[in-house]
């Protein structure tokens, strides 16, 4: 609820932030600045413990996120109302939540601020930041694991040995290498009861001899004979599980070109990918000498294209 006179403070400038600073950022200057003025390090400073509760007010407002906008609003409008009192009825004054917190009396300049056992910066930390919070749950706790890459594909069910026993998790279809998984309540039991943490999971995938990921598609390279590729053929290319389809090469098909089957790559809850055959023409490393007259009297006939005319072409420009 916001104070009569927010409209004459700065809760930004008195904390140096941002407007757009988030919780985090937030509570990382409260605790530099509170650690600075609280006045158990500046006794008798009595600067220091305004300072102190200048910062400590502008905390407890700015981390409360239907505060920090009400607050924002009127600073924006220019007017607002007052809801902070010293005191007063209908509600407990700022100095009031000093007072309750630390022992002090309602209100005034010489509220005396003091820890109980057990209590210090952290008692702090926690009255201001925004809601009271619920049962602490158990730490996460980190693993990780690699799976061959059929797995990662298809997806299956793995079981692993973490510090808190062995977890059985289900490796979804289509997981990626390096993704994280995050997995609720397999973490450690938190204390007395409360809820569990999460595991952590981070998938390795070892790579295929044949096969890598393009997203939802499966990538190969496809080698074809020189007539293949020249003439056309009708040539088998393996798909992931073991088996073949058929795969027909136009006559006169580059290296680098790329051909598409369908509904062949990793079928995942958003489709499925294809499979991606990147044709790599083979030539011949040893000719027989039939092989070499015929290659020969090809050569003699063969179009007068130069293939890299383009390229100089185009170093030229």
């Amino acid at each position: 609820m916001a104070s009569q006179d927010w409209l004459d403070k700065d809760f930004y400038r008195t904390l140096g932030v941002s407007k757009d600073a988030d919780d985090a950022e937030l509570k990382k200057v409260y605790r530099k600045l509170a650690r600075k003025y609280h006045p158990d390090s500046n006794p008798g400073d009595a600067a220091a413990e305004a300072k102190f509760k200048e910062i400590s007010e502008a905390y407890s407002v700015l981390s409360d996120t239907e505060q920090r906008s009400e607050y924002d609003q009127i600073r924006a409008m220019g007017a607002g109302g007052a809801r902070f009192t010293s005191g007063g009825q209908g509600g407990q004054g700022f100095e009031d939540v000093f007072g309750g917190m630390f022992g002090g009396g309602h209100g005034g300049r010489n509220t005396q601020y003091t820890f109980q056992q057990g209590g210090g910066y952290d008692d702090l930390f926690n009255m201001f930041g925004g809601a009271p919070r619920g049962p602490q749950k158990g730490r996460d706790v980190n693993a990780s694991t690699t799976i061959d890459f059929e797995t990662a594909v298809s997806g299956d069910t793995v079981t692993l040995q973490t510090s808190t026993g062995n977890v059985k998790v289900k490796i979804p279809a289509g997981v990626s290498n390096g993704q994280k998984i995050r997995l609720r309540g397999k973490g450690e039991q938190g204390p007395a009861g409360t809820p569990a943490g999460d595991l952590l999971l981070t998938v390795t995938v070892r790579k295929h001899p044949v096969f890598e990921r393009d997203g939802q598609n499966l990538k190969l390279k496809l080698p074809v004979t020189f007539t293949e590729a020249t003439l056309g053929a009708t040539v088998e290319v393996p798909t992931l599980g073991g088996d073949t389809v058929k795969l027909k090469v136009q006559p006169g098909t580059p290296s680098g070109r790329v051909l598409r089957v369908k509904g062949r790559g990793v079928k995942t809850s958003k489709g499925t990918g294809d499979l991606l055959a990147e044709i790599q023409v083979a030539v011949p490393s040893h000719l027989s000498d039939e092989a070499r007259e015929a290659l020969e009297a090809f050569q003699q006939v063969e179009p007068q294209e130069n293939p890299r005319a383009d390229l100089l072409s185009r170093a030229r420009a």
